[in-house]
């Protein structure tokens, strides 16, 4: 582990039982848990590289590397005070010859990277819409809450641009939101593929939606199991504490 390479105004948070250093703005954008849920469902396979879009402060792919092993994973972050940060993260955690972070707008993706170059992209869209509601003072989190630098539609028309046959997306969404993610995502070619509801407590309604999308693939969805993030008393339910030790949170209240 490389020196505290923090700056002014930042954290320094620990994850994987320690073994991962990922700084975060003290009050701008910071990773939250469906970053988490994210990170957990991601399946890396195949050769070649795999791509984030929105990368933040890259703690999926810092989790991903933890998890996987030494697959290449290129990150892409339109503000460049965060891929400033998530690079000094990736250089604490002596990963640079693994995660690349480039600074760059998706909706520009074909000055950024070649055609049908990887088999995974994932991503944690902007989710709400640019004229609905409050829009927050902060340009950190407005940039990554609404959809005013990029939206659903724009983050999988590069992801179609970017992956090759029968690759896979991963993406989490308000499940309220739903029927346009399955809907955009048949629209760019991704055949939704595996999907899972994830829900605040057992009997609440969804709040977030897990899916995974194959590039030109058949038509065969597979629903798994919900999940559900607290139990009735207000702590973690066993499948979050399962997750939680599969990814090696040092405790559940880090990755909250």
């Amino acid at each position: 582990m490389k020196k505290d390479l923090r700056q002014a105004g930042e954290t320094l948070e620990g994850l994987l039982n320690g073994s991962l250093k990922i700084l975060q703005k003290k009050r701008g954008y910071r990773f939250s848990l469906d970053a988490l849920l994210l990170a957990h469902f991601i399946r890396l396979k195949g050769s070649g590289p795999a791509v984030e879009f929105g990368t933040g402060s890259a703690v999926i792919p810092l989790i991903l590397q933890r998890r996987f092993g030494q697959k290449k994973i290129i990150g892409i972050e339109i503000q460049e005070n965060l891929a400033d940060m998530a690079r000094r993260s990736i250089r604490m955690n002596a990963m640079e010859d693994r995660i690349e972070i480039i600074a760059g707008d998706v909706r520009e993706i074909r000055t950024i990277c070649k055609p049908r170059f990887c088999r995974i992209v994932f991503f944690n869209p902007p989710y709400r819409k640019a004229a609905s509601g409050r829009i927050n003072a902060d340009t950190e989190k407005a940039l990554a809450r609404h959809e005013i630098a990029g939206s659903l539609g724009d983050f999988l028309a590069a992801a179609r641009y970017v992956l090759k046959a029968a690759g896979s997306v991963f993406v989490i969404y308000p499940a309220r939101r739903l029927v346009e993610l399955l809907h955009r995502m048949r629209l760019n070619g991704i055949e939704p593929k595996r999907l899972r509801m994830v829900h605040t407590k057992v009997c609440s309604e969804g709040a977030f939606v897990l899916v995974e999308g194959v590039k030109e693939g058949g038509e065969e969805l597979e629903i798994m199991p919900p999940l559900s993030i607290y139990d009735e008393k207000g702590g973690y339910t066993e499948d979050m504490m399962t997750l939680f030790r599969e990814i090696s949170c040092d405790s559940p209240s880090s990755c909250g």
